[in-house]
């Protein structure tokens, strides 16, 4: 069972980011049910049950893209207020089969309805790996692409991934991408990514990815492995701080604050 509940529409939110500020979300997996190529010892929707690749075995539990549209484009003509719209939701958003229209359609609402708008996708970066889904990053405004390992072993060890996703096939679709943002997932205890030597390998890749940006940040939320234990925000920021300078890549820390 989740720990949190999961999304039950299409369309959710506004939420609060501590990134975006107001962010709309747009689920594009199965109504209350978790699709995703990767099974997190921290995610907070719990395990996954439905662990692969492959979404088109699941294409009729998701959502329609003209539904999608039509709910995407309702909520652009609404009172709502946000300033970002982003594919989220209760799985891995790139892997439905129609994510790369859906990345198109959803560009072009924004450009009718709200210009000021910006679009953002969440991905565990399984995805790109598909040529053309790392085409239709053209049309996402803040990529936001997970990396939470600098090595096989603890990439296996953190992201449980599904067959067939290979570590150094998602770490080269990364480095060939331009306008992306790298968001990592720290924790402390057994099966965590903390120590140096794992620090420095993860290091590396980023001077590889040159992403625009790297946002870190710890486990602030019910998760389901209770081996694994928060970053302190003081240890997060002199992550950050010593990842600036490895680099030369700005990385930011996100924590809650108070």
């Amino acid at each position: 069972m989740a720990l949190l509940s999961m999304q039950d529409s299409i369309i959710y939110g506004p939420v609060n980011s501590r990134r975006l500020g107001r962010s709309l979300g747009i689920n594009l997996s199965p109504y209350r049910a978790k699709l995703c190529s990767f099974n997190c010892l921290y995610c907070h929707y719990g395990w996954t049950r439905r662990l692969t690749a492959d979404f088109s075995k699941y294409k009729n539990d998701l959502p329609h893209p003209s539904e999608v549209l039509t709910a995407v484009e309702e909520a652009m003509k609404s009172d709502l207020d946000f300033a970002y719209v982003t594919f989220s939701g209760n799985g891995e958003p790139s892997l439905h089969p129609d994510f790369a229209d859906l990345a198109v359609g959803v560009a072009k609402l924004r450009d009718k309805y709200r210009p000021e708008v910006k679009t953002a996708l969440l991905t565990n970066s399984t995805g790109l790996i598909q040529y053309k889904i790392r085409k239709a990053l053209k049309y996402i405004d803040r990529p936001f692409c997970k990396l939470d390992a600098g090595t096989e072993e603890t990439f296996q060890k953190i992201n449980r991934p599904a067959d067939g996703v290979k570590f150094n096939d998602m770490v080269e679709a990364l480095v060939g991408l331009d306008h992306i943002f790298i968001q990592t997932a720290f924790m402390d205890g057994t099966h965590g990514n903390i120590t140096e030597g794992e620090l420095t390998a993860w290091r590396d890749i980023i001077k590889r990815i040159r992403p625009v940006e790297v946002h870190i940040y710890s486990i602030d939320r019910p998760v389901p492995d209770y081996d694994i234990s928060l970053v302190e925000p003081e240890r997060l920021e002199e992550i950050a701080r010593e990842t600036t300078v490895y680099t030369g890549i700005k990385t930011i820390a996100f924590y809650p604050q108070g």
